[in-house]
């Protein structure tokens, strides 16, 4: 491949992951080649987008068209309710502990990448070809992608945001270790009688999380881990039967419940690549981390890659896809994303153990959690931002030490 002859990027995936890094890239100063399908709008599953995150969307113009969409997060609360002989009491986060406003806001996954492609379509410095990348080459000069109609695509770096199944990682040699859980997670939308009061609600059951999420209104969202034979199970069931289901697994918390159409069932595994950029390619995403659906980590996680990468790449801007800015991109993102991951899945054994010293250690977790404010603010500070916590906790030491 000629390298003189090369695009500056190609984004590969046109998923929130892919969208939002076209735009941030291309307002980095690069020309963009993004090559994907357009994504589905049908995704009834929503997407808590923490105040970072959003700060982000800011700076591509995007935040108040999103938030025109969903539904602000003031408080989080985690819940016990296994029957265990263990059980922690409940922990509860309000956002105006560490002096904001919100957490965050969480967006229905439809309405989300409807504006995010809006944006991509009025940007000229991004073009889209609307195809899947049948094949990939790269090497060390270059790396060309081959969408299945249309004709090769040459750049100096490729941004790997097409899913946990990815083929540019598969083309650039990094490998995967991956897990697949016995847990599904059943997703749908829910009108309740009580107001939410902007609190979302995590529940903490022997197969996974049953998490409720505020959306506009007396409505929320659900995401429920089960085994996935159960999953698919009340996928089948009766409106009726459900929405009594779900009430009760609520503990009757936000009133009468009436599910609404639209149930989807995703299988639920983790993934974690040996390295998160080679050979011309950049991790971004689910192509870097997969884990199950526990703290508002996902798409998250996924918007500091692509915020670490577009600053990476203005830095080394004569050759973003260069040994030195790739080697930049993995050390920045190595310890966010394995310490999200070891996290994630960590809380997730746990809740499915039934060993008695890691049911112990969750439930004191929890409980020091609710008894210490100072603690759970620095949770709060680094749950949003990493490093947040432990440096306004060092910060509080260093005054307290200086009166």
């Amino acid at each position: 491949m000629d390298h003189a002859d090369a695009n500056d990027i190609i984004v590969a995936g046109a998923g929130p992951a892919g969208l939002i890094a076209a735009l941030a890239l291309a307002d980095a100063g690069f020309g963009v080649e993004l090559i994907g399908p357009a994504p589905s709008t049908e995704d009834r599953r929503t997407t808590a987008l923490m105040m970072p995150s959003l700060a982000f969307l800011d700076d591509l113009g995007l935040k108040d068209a999103v938030l025109a969409h969903g539904a602000p997060l003031r408080a989080m609360r985690i819940v016990d309710a296994t029957r265990r002989l263990l059980r922690s009491r409940p922990v509860s986060f309000h956002a105006s502990e560490i002096g904001e406003d919100a957490f965050g806001w969480n967006i229905p996954n439809g309405a989300l990448v409807r504006e995010l492609e809006a944006a991509v379509v009025a940007r000229t410095a991004i073009n889209w070809t609307r195809e899947a990348v049948s094949r990939w080459q790269a090497a060390d000069d270059a790396v060309e992608a081959f969408p299945a109609e249309a004709a090769p695509i040459t750049a100096r770096l490729a941004v790997a945001a097409d899913g946990r199944n990815s083929k540019a990682r598969e083309a650039a040699g990094i490998r995967v270790a991956t897990h697949s859980y016995r847990q599904a997670a059943l997703v749908f939308n829910f009108a309740h009688g009580r107001p939410h009061g902007d609190i979302s609600t995590e529940f903490h059951t022997e197969t996974g999380p049953f998490t409720q999420v505020p959306l506009p209104g007396q409505r929320s969202s659900l995401v429920w881990v089960l085994r996935p034979e159960r999953a698919e199970q009340l996928a089948e069931t009766g409106d009726e039967e459900l929405s009594a289901l779900v009430e009760e697994q609520m503990q009757s918390m936000l009133g009468k419940v009436s599910v609404e159409p639209g149930r989807q069932v995703y299988p639920l595994s983790a993934a974690l690549p040996s390295s998160f950029a080679r050979k011309r390619v950049a991790l971004v995403g689910e192509a870097a981390h997969v884990f199950p659906p526990i703290g508002a980590q996902g798409l998250n996680l996924g918007i500091r890659d692509i915020r670490d990468l577009a600053a990476t790449a203005q830095r080394h801007a004569e050759d973003p896809g260069s040994g030195a800015a790739l080697r930049a991109y993995s050390l920045r993102r190595g310890p966010d994303i394995l310490a999200r991951t070891g996290a994630v899945n960590a809380l997730n054994r746990s809740l499915l153990s039934n060993f008695l010293p890691a049911q112990l250690a969750r439930s004191a977790g929890l409980g020091i959690l609710s008894a210490s404010a100072p603690l759970r603010a620095m949770f709060m500070r680094e749950g949003l931002e990493p490093g947040s916590g432990l440096r306004s906790a060092f910060s509080g030491r260093r005054e307290e030490v200086g009166r």
